[in-house]
């Protein structure tokens, strides 16, 4: 097991014994996981929403909205992590197959410098 897998799965465990120590994996459904991943990445979006593009890495290099980001990633990846280990999906193995696959499907030398026009 590589060192991220490890970090995966401890913060899996860390997650799933938060809910088991509240009581609330009973309310841990794959719908109501999704929904409250969405309203994870909503809010984090909202911090983003009135940001030019162009001033957003300055914007938030400001340790406060940084943290605040921090703070809303951190909420979209404990969600992620509970709907994997909801679904038994091994976020991992899942990530690593996929980044293989885009590997093939956008060759670094034909789309180098330009965004994909694949959907």
């Amino acid at each position: 097991m590589t060192t991220d897998e490890r970090e995966i799965a401890e913060l899996t465990r860390l997650v799933r014994e938060f809910a088991t120590e509240r009581d609330w994996q009973q309310f841990h459904d794959p719908k109501s996981v999704i929904l409250a991943l969405v309203g994870e990445v909503g809010e984090l979006a909202e911090l983003f929403q009135w940001v030019r593009a162009d001033d957003a890495i300055a914007t938030f290099a400001v340790p406060e909205r940084k943290a605040r980001a921090g703070e809303e990633m951190a909420d979209v990846l404990i969600y992620l992590v509970c709907l994997a280990d909801v679904l038994g999906v091994d976020l991992g193995a899942a990530a690593r197959a996929k980044l293989a696959a885009s590997h093939v499907r956008f060759a670094a030398d034909e789309v180098r410098g330009r965004a994909p026009d694949k959907p």
